[in-house]
This record gives C-alpha cells, structure tokens and sequence, in this order.
C-alpha cells in the first residue's frame, strides 16, 4: 500500500455528457472514498475494485470499462502486472489505463509505461489534474470507437449489397469456397441454392423500378427470416440470389428451398403502395462431402436446376440430378449384388 498524500478537494461541477464507466482499482479505503467522490462529482460512474485480483476479474466482465485508474501498489497483484494483463489479452474495444503512483525513479516509471500503461499520475496528486488525464483519454477512446466504426462501415461496404443487405456476390462466392473447404476436411454435406425472382421483369416494367426495388428488399428479408443463422443468403445478380447451406444434403437442401419459395408465395408483397403476388424458382444442388475446386461445379448444377424449376412453370423448387448415379446408389447395387451370390 502506498503512503497517503494529501488530496486538494475539488469541488467541480459535472462533466455534461459523461457516464462513462471508470474501474478504480485502490487497497486504500481513504483514496477509494475520494476517488469515487470525485469521479462521481465529474460524472462518471466508478466502480471499485480493492486490490489487483479484483481489478483484474473485474476486466474479465462482457461490460468492463475501458477507462481504468489502477495503483501501483496493491496486495495480490499490482497495478503494473494488472496492465500487462490486459495488454496481452488484447483487449477490443482499447482499454485506457492510467497509473497512480508514489514512485518518482525515472526507470519506475519507465517500467509501468512498457507494461502498456497510457498515462501515469504521481501521488499525492491534484485533483483537477486527474479530471484532465481523465478527459484526455476519454478523447482518445472515443477517437477509437469512430475508427472502429469507420472500419465496419467501409467492411459491411465492401461485402454487402447496397440495396438488400444481403451478402454481395463476391462475398458470398467467397463463403462458397470456405464451406466447400470445410466439407472436405469434415466430410459434412453442403447445399447450394439458386433463387431467382419469377416475371421480375414485369414488376420493373409495370409498377416502375422504385417498386421493383422494394420488392426485392422484400424477398431478401423473407429469405433471412427463414434460414438459419449460419446460412449464407448473398445477392448473386439483378434478381437472382445464391444461398449456401452447410451442412445440408440434397435433401434438407430441397426442404429449405420449399420453405423459401412458401415464404414469398404465402403472401403479396407491398410495393410502391400496391400488393403484388411474387413468386420464385428455386435450383438446388449439393455435395455429399465437397473436393477443393467445386464452386464453379455446384453452382451450375443449381443454375441447370433453377432453369429446369422455370421451364417446369415456375413458382417450384428443382432438385439437380446427375446422369452418374451417386456413391449411395452404387453401393446398394454393390450390396444387392453381393445377396444374390
């Protein structure tokens, strides 16, 4: 525990606007009252943590600040090795630390800067200094979320469509060949499906493209709402759309693509102020465990199927079938063979 200095009270009005959270971490019960009276005076909201185990646990929490005031000195763990905690758990959001200490050694504060801490202050210390470091790394997290909100924005740019949300198609293809990878190091099953809007062209032409818009908005939020989380819906181009479904074999492949055509045949569709009936087609293909290069193959087997639903009369699911009979098929004959002998 680190001697107690006088603290010059201060007697500030709250910051406007700040209700960030600040772990204190203090074995001191004088320091920890006047940490959190100040703290809560400047508006924030202090949580106190009496030694460097607590703090540390404390970060371990889903809703941990990332404003922390750590003393050096402190039983169990000290301030230093709480921050090179952090620092090696590499922390996302950053966590902004500031050190409270009574060391002045150039190499004391040397050692508590490479252990990643942002800022220190000397104890005793000025009240009002503490409330500027405070505000300053404030500035610097808050700098830090816009950054990473910036880096979203320009990541959900990059691989989603603009109009429906949905996956764009170089992102989807993408998935595509990741899943294809993992069928073949789990020999798990995988199902590509093939939708396309049924007389979207009319839509355009008679209700005018501002509808056709909208209808398409419209399917990609059904389409999300019947498949399953870890599914993969993506705008393939115009009014088609490729679904990759991991796990699925040709079977639960055509189940989710009937559950996809119900939900856009159930009922209309609100656009531009009217109701319209829209339908769609719907071509399935799918691997039984997946070899590296067979997206091209898996795709136009679901683009073969899909034309095959349109030439069918639309508003149904195709299911492609091969001319060479499966490994399934092959080894039931293989077997029945085998009976008769």
């Amino acid at each position: 525990m680190e001697s107690i200095g006088a603290i010059q009270s201060a007697n500030l009005s709250s910051d406007l606007g700040q209700t960030m959270p600040v772990l204190v971490a203090e074995d001191n019960p004088v320091f920890q009252s006047m940490l959190r009276s100040m703290l809560t005076k400047w508006g924030y909201d202090a949580r106190i943590t009496k030694n460097g185990l607590e703090a540390w646990e404390a970060m371990q929490a889903a809703d941990a600040p990332r404003l922390a005031v750590l003393d050096w000195m402190m039983p169990y763990m000290d301030g230093v090795e709480v921050c090179r905690r952090i620092r090696t758990a590499a922390h996302e959001p950053y966590v902004y630390v500031l050190l409270l200490t009574a060391r002045t050694e150039s190499q004391d504060l040397v050692e508590g800067m490479e252990a990643g801490a942002d800022d220190y202050l000397t104890k005793p210390f000025n009240a009002q200094e503490l409330r500027v470091r405070l505000r300053a790394g404030r500035r610097i997290l808050d700098l830090q979320q816009q950054l990473m909100e910036a880096r979203e924005a320009l990541r959900v740019q990059a691989t989603h469509d603009a109009l429906t949300g949905l996956l764009n198609r170089g992102r989807v293809v993408e998935i595509l060949f990741a899943e294809i990878a993992r069928s073949a190091r789990e020999r798990r099953p995988l199902a590509v499906l093939m939708v396309d809007l049924d007389h979207f062209k009319q839509i355009n032409d008679t209700h005018g493209h501002q509808a056709g818009d909208a209808v398409l908005r419209e399917a990609a939020r059904r389409m999300q709402a019947v498949t399953r989380h870890y599914d993969s819906p993506g705008r393939y181009g115009g009014e088609e759309f490729l679904i990759v479904l991991p796990g699925c074999g040709a079977r639960d492949g055509y189940v989710q693509a009937e559950r996809i055509r119900e939900a856009f045949a159930r009922e209309p569709f609100a656009a531009g102020g009217e109701s319209m009936a829209v339908t769609c087609s719907i071509g399935v293909s799918s691997s039984d465990a997946c070899a590296d290069g067979e997206a091209c193959r898996l795709i136009r087997e679901a683009d073969e199927a899909l034309y095959d639903a349109k030439n069918r009369g639309r508003n149904r699911v195709a299911r492609f079938v091969s001319d060479q009979p499966s490994a399934e098929s092959l080894a039931l004959t293989k077997l029945a063979k085998f009976s008769e002998a």
